[in-house]
C-alpha cells in the first residue's frame, strides 16, 4: 500500500491507517534517505498509539523508550551509526524486539537479517510530498 502525504498534516491519518493495516504487528523497519521524515513519520505513529512521551530521534542513543498513557512500552531504534552486528547484540535487541511491544527502527540494513519474518517494511521517498509506502515484508535494503 502506497500513501502520498502532502504535508505533515496528512502523517496523523498516514500513522491510522498504517495501524489499522497491520493491527497484530509490532516490528516495523523504516527506510529512506537522511531527512525522508522517518522520525516525523513515528512520532505520528507514536502519537497514534498513546505515547505520552516526547518522541525524539535516538540517533545517539541509539534507542529511545516512551511510555503510553495505559502505561505500555514501546522502543524506537536508530541504527544509522552502528557499524556491526556486535554492538547490536551488546544492546540486547533480543529483548526489545521480541518482547512484543511495538519496536520502530530506523536505518534497519545492517539488522534486517536478525529482524523477524513478520516485521512490516515502510518505505519513505520523496520530496515536497511523500510517499510512505508499507507492506508485510522488508523492501531490498535501501538504507
Amino acid at each position: 500500500m502506497k500513501l502520498t502525504c502532502k504535508s505533515e498534516s496528512d502523517l496523523a491519518p498516514a500513522a491510522r491507517q498504517l495501524l489499522g493495516t497491520f493491527p497484530n504487528a509490532r516490528v516495523f523497519a523504516f527506510n529512506g534517505h537522511i531527512g525522508a521524515g522517518k522520525t516525523t513519520f513515528i512520532k505520528s505513529i507514536c502519537l497514534a498509539l498513546g505515547v505520552t512521551d516526547i518522541v525524539q530521534s535516538p540517533s545517539f542513543s541509539i534507542i529511545n523508550e516512551y511510555k503510553t498513557a495505559s502505561g505500555e512500552t514501546i522502543y524506537h531504534f536508530d541504527f544509522y551509526r552502528v557499524r556491526n552486528l556486535t554492538e547490536v547484540f551488546d544492546i540486547g535487541y533480543e529483548d526489545y524486539i521480541y518482547s512484543g511491544n511495538y519496536c520502530f527502527i530506523e536505518w534497519p540494513g545492517i539488522i534486517e537479517s536478525l529482524l523477524p519474518g513478520n516485521t512490516i517494511g515502510i518505505t519513505i521517498t520523496g520530496q515536497a510530498e511523500r510517499e510512505i509506502e508499507f507492506a508485510d515484508s522488508l523492501p531490498e535494503n535501501q538504507s
